[in-house]
C-alpha cells in the first residue's frame, strides 16, 4: 500500500508543479488571466486524469505480476536469464524468442556481437482513449517501447542482459507510464526462452530414450543369440561325433570337448556385460577345433594374440561373427580347404583384432546376405558411438581380412 501510494504521489507532484507553472503562466496574461474559472477547470481535470491514470496503471500491474513494488512499477524493465548453451546458440534462441513477441518491428541483429535491438508497438491496453490527444498521459512521449538483448559468454553458458523500456528518455518517467508493457515483454522474452530450452531439452531425453532402446533391442537380440546355437551346426557336429564314437573314439571324445567348450562360451550373461578378447577367442577355437575334426585336412587355423590382450573388453559374439564368416563364404566352398588367421595388435588407446581367410574371397556367389557384418557394425555404433568400426578387404592373394578395432579400456574416448 506504501508503495502505491507513494507512486501515485510522486505522479500527482510531478504534474502538479507542471500545471502550476501553466496556471501561473496564464494569470500573467493581460485581461485572459483575470478570468479563472478556466485555469482551475483545466487543473482540475488534469490532475484527475493524472491520478486516474496511475490508479489504472496501478491495478493492471497487480493483475499481471501479482504483486506490487519498486520492480514492477517501473516503467524499464531489466532481466539476467543464463542460457545453458554455447553463446552462438543462446543468441540464435534469443533473436527468436524476440522475433515471436507480438508488436516486435524493425528488429535489428548482430550475431557478431551477440547483440539484438527491436522496436515494440505498445498494444492500445484499454482500447481507444475516448479523450484521444486530451488525455495529459499522452500529451508526449511516443506510444512504442523498445528493447536491447546481449549475450554474454559465460563458459559453457550464455548469460543474456535483457533491457525493456520506452521509447522516451528517463525524465518523462515522473509523468508517463507504460500501463505493465514493458514487464510483459520481458516476461513473454524470458517465458519464450524457457520453453524453447524445455522443448530442447525434451528432444535431447527422446533422442537419448530411443537410443537407449535400441541399444536394449540389440542386447536383447545378443542374449538371444547366446541362448540359441545354430541348429545344423549343432546337429552336424553331433552327428559327427555319433560316427566317430565307431571308428575313432578318441577324435570324438575330443569333438564333444571342444562341443562343451564352445557351448559353455556360448551362455548368455545375464549380468549383460561385456565379454574379453580371451573368453571370445576360446569359443572361437573351440568352434575351429570342431570344424577341424569335420574338415580334417582342409582347414588350417593359426592364431597370433598376445596374452596381455586377451584381457580387452570386447561385445560378446563379435569375433565368432567374423569366424564363422569366413568359415562358411571362404572355406567351406573350396574343395582344398584354406587357413583361418585371427591376429590382435594394440595401438596406443585402440586393439585391432583380424580375421582373415585365404578362401574364396568377394565372391558374389559366397558372399552371402551381409546381415551378420551389418549387426555387428550396429552393435559398435551403439555401444561405442563412433569410437569402434569393422573394416572388410580383400586378403592377398586371395580370402577376406576383417578387423575389429576397439577401444582397449572398453569404453568410448569421446564420451
Amino acid at each position: 500500500m506504501f508503495k502505491s501510494l507513494a507512486f501515485v504521489l510522486r505522479i500527482a507532484i510531478a504534474w502538479g508543479f507542471v500545471v502550476m507553472m501553466v496556471a501561473a503562466m496564464y494569470s500573467s496574461v493581460p485581461l485572459i488571466g483575470r478570468f479563472e474559472l478556466p485555469i482551475i477547470l483545466l487543473v482540475m481535470g488534469t490532475m484527475a486524469l493524472v491520478i486516474g491514470g496511475a490508479f489504472s496503471h496501478l491495478r493492471r500491474v497487480r493483475l499481471i505480476a501479482g504483486h506490487i513494488d519498486g520492480d514492477t512499477l517501473g516503467n524499464r524493465q531489466k532481466r539476467l536469464v543464463e542460457i545453458p548453451l554455447e553463446a552462438g546458440e543462446a543468441f540464435d534462441l534469443l533473436d527468436a524468442a524476440i522475433r515471436e513477441l507480438p508488436g516486435a518491428e524493425q528488429i535489428q541483429s548482430a550475431r557478431d556481437s551477440l547483440q539484438v535491438k527491436a522496436k515494440v508497438a505498445r498494444p492500445r491496453t484499454y482500447g481507444e482513449h475516448p479523450l484521444r490527444r486530451w488525455n495529459p498521459l499522452l500529451w508526449f512521449g511516443l506510444p512504442r517501447n523498445q528493447l536491447q538483448a546481449t549475450v554474454t559468454p559465460a563458459g559453457d553458458s550464455g548469460r543474456v542482459a535483457l533491457i525493456c523500456e520506452p521509447e522516451n528518455p528517463a525524465w518523462s518517467d515522473w509523468f508517463l507510464v507504460d500501463d505493465g508493457t514493458n514487464y510483459e515483454n520481458a516476461e513473454a522474452i524470458v517465458r519464450a526462452i524457457t520453453r524453447r530450452i524445455g522443448e530442447r531439452r525434451r528432444g535431447e531425453q527422446a533422442s537419448a530414450a530411443q537410443t537407449a532402446t535400441e541399444k536394449e533391442l540389440t542386447e536383447a537380440k545378443l542374449n538371444l543369440l547366446h541362448a540359441q546355437v545354430e541348429p545344423h551346426f549343432l546337429y552336424n557336429t553331433l552327428a559327427s561325433a555319433q560316427l566317430l564314437t565307431r571308428s575313432d573314439p578318441v577324435r570324438a571324445e575330443a569333438m564333444l570337448g571342444h562341443l562343451i567348450q564352445y557351448l559353455r562360451r556360448s551362455l548368455p550373461n545375464v549380468e549383460g556385460e561385456m565379454s574379453t578378447l580371451g573368453a571370445e577367442l576360446e569359443r572361437a577355437l573351440a568352434y575351429l577345433e570342431i570344424l577341424k575334426v569335420r574338415m580334417g585336412d582342409r582347414l588350417d587355423v593359426q592364431t597370433d594374440v598376445a596374452e596381455a590382450l586377451r584381457t580387452t573388453p570386447m561385445p560378446a559374439m563379435m569375433l565368432q561373427t567374423l569366424v564363422e564368416n569366413a568359415i562358411k563364404h571362404g572355406l567351406e566352398p573350396r574343395t582344398g580347404g584354406g587357413t583361418v588367421w585371427i591376429r590382435a595388435r594394440r595401438d596406443d588407446n585402440t586393439v585391432a583384432v583380424t580375421v582373415a581367410d585365404n578362401g574364396e574371397g568377394f565372391n558374389s556367389k559366397t558372399s552371402g546376405t551381409g546381415i551378420g557384418l551389418k549387426n555387428v557394425r550396429e552393435r559398435l555404433r551403439l555401444r561405442y558411438a563412433g569410437a569402434a568400426n569393422l573394416a572388410v578387404v580383400a586378403n592377398f592373394p586371395a580370402g577376406v581380412a576383417a578387423t575389429l578395432t576397439v577401444p582397449a579400456n572398453g569404453h568410448n574416448p569421446n564420451a
